[in-house]
């Protein structure tokens, strides 16, 4: 475990305790097909789908005929909103549509299991026991960033809210965000370089993706 905060002097080093995870939660097996269908289900939900065209029947205009059937030595041709005109309708063009796509929970469960597996196995896993950070200057914040080596580090926190200090010291701070437990997803968790979980984060996830909370989910 780590300290955000410098250790005063004469204090025991962060580094000499042991935070014991639920390994049904940070050393679950790694399924790749998890996390590529929890990232498409996260991406989907982000499309817009507000792109659209007018069809030959929306765009304004006269439905005379534009020329006759036959005589002019000229391709036959209808009214001026065919889609063959410049100008005219679009065929097949797009339409405002919902991509979103469904996922069941317990999928999206696993592969926050996997997620989070996957960042201790590869050591990008950080605890410290509080993210209160003393003040709401950038600068102080940045060093010690700097000197824990956790530059591109999301960090999360299993409190109701984030921690004022830590969150306004690190609004400037270049590929550093804070984040609510409850808030963070499969793409953010694998999207960033390191997280960093303080021990509320860490109930948090094992009462919400461990083991005894899929027996009483079963129970009930």
């Amino acid at each position: 475990m780590s300290s955000l905060i410098p250790p005063e002097e004469g204090a025991p080093s962060p580094s000499d305790l042991v935070v014991e995870l639920d390994p049904s939660v940070f050393a679950h097996p790694i399924r790749r097909d998890i996390l590529h269908l929890c990232v498409v289900h996260y991406l989907d939900s982000l499309r817009q789908g507000t792109a659209s065209t007018k069809t030959r029947g929306e765009v304004r205009g006269s439905g005379r005929k534009i020329r006759p059937q036959k005589g002019s030595g000229k391709a036959r041709l209808g009214d001026g909103q065919s889609p063959m005109l410049r100008g005219g309708g679009v065929a097949f063009g797009p339409k405002p549509r919902d991509f979103a796509t469904k996922l069941n929970r317990k999928v999206i469960e696993m592969g926050m299991r996997v997620a989070l597996s996957a960042k201790a196995r590869e050591q990008s896993l950080g605890v410290v026991e509080s993210l209160a950070w003393p003040g709401m200057k950038t600068n102080p914040l940045a060093n010690r960033i700097k000197e824990l080596g956790w530059t591109k580090t999301l960090f999360v926190t299993g409190e109701e809210q984030i921690p004022e200090g830590l969150r306004r010291a690190s609004s400037n701070i270049y590929r550093v965000d804070t984040i609510k437990a409850e808030d963070l997803n499969v793409y953010n968790a694998i999207k960033w370089p390191r997280l960093v979980l303080d021990l509320a984060a860490v109930e948090w996830f094992e009462q919400k993706l461990g083991k005894p909370a899929l027996r009483s989910e079963s129970s009930s």
